[in-house]
């Protein structure tokens, strides 16, 4: 058995590739899911974990991701629901955004934006896939505390990086964070929920 892990950045590979020892059957490629460096037929299974909703082009990351399995091969994803199904994330989108008149950071519509179920079916089908399903799960979100996980859902992505752009101090925003999290869902520990889709769609 062989697995290819990719990734467009080849900081993350690098990133990722130094928790790992060695390996022939473990092979790190830089690719992009809309046009992947592979040839047709070539994999059993391809597994995206919550990945596909930052893909600017879907549709062909979906017929490259048919173009490259072999028969019968599955194509297994996960997806965010809508942010009003993810207390966290909404916290953090409306918290950060309350700091801006006009033109607020909108990073986490993304993460939370793909998660319509006819139109990611109608994707798969025109891609090819066959016995598509989906699954919604929702699972416990839990954190230590509520300074931690705003310090993560601020600077652990690029809307730290929004929030300088337009002049505010990141770590007031942090805060603001911080407090309405503790409010909502307590302050240490933090109890909350995160949703999502899992669809498996099948080669034939």
């Amino acid at each position: 058995m062989r697995l290819v892990a990719t990734d467009l950045n080849p900081g993350m590979l690098a990133f990722a590739q130094a928790k790992f020892r060695a390996n022939k059957n473990l092979v790190w490629q830089e690719a992009d899911a809309g046009a992947l460096p592979f040839p047709g037929s070539s994999f059993d299974a391809i597994v995206c974990q919550f990945g596909l909703m930052f893909v600017p082009d879907k549709e062909s990351a979906m017929c490259e991701s048919y173009r490259v399995l072999n028969a019968e091969g599955v194509f297994l994803f996960n997806v965010w629901d809508s942010i009003e199904r993810n207390p966290i994330g909404r916290i953090a989108h409306q918290t950060i955004a309350s700091f801006f008149d006009r033109d607020p950071p909108n990073f986490y519509e993304l993460p939370f934006g793909f998660y319509e179920a006819d139109r990611i079916r109608a994707l798969l089908q025109r891609a090819g896939f066959k016995s598509i399903e989906a699954s919604l799960v929702t699972l416990p979100c839990r954190s230590s505390s509520a300074a931690d996980l705003a310090i993560g859902l601020v600077r652990g992505n690029p809307v730290s990086t929004a929030i300088e752009e337009r002049g505010v101090d990141v770590d007031k925003v942090i805060r603001a964070v911080s407090q309405k999290i503790a409010e909502d869902c307590g302050s240490a520990p933090v109890e909350s929920t995160m949703q999502a889709f899992v669809w498996p769609a099948v080669h034939q």
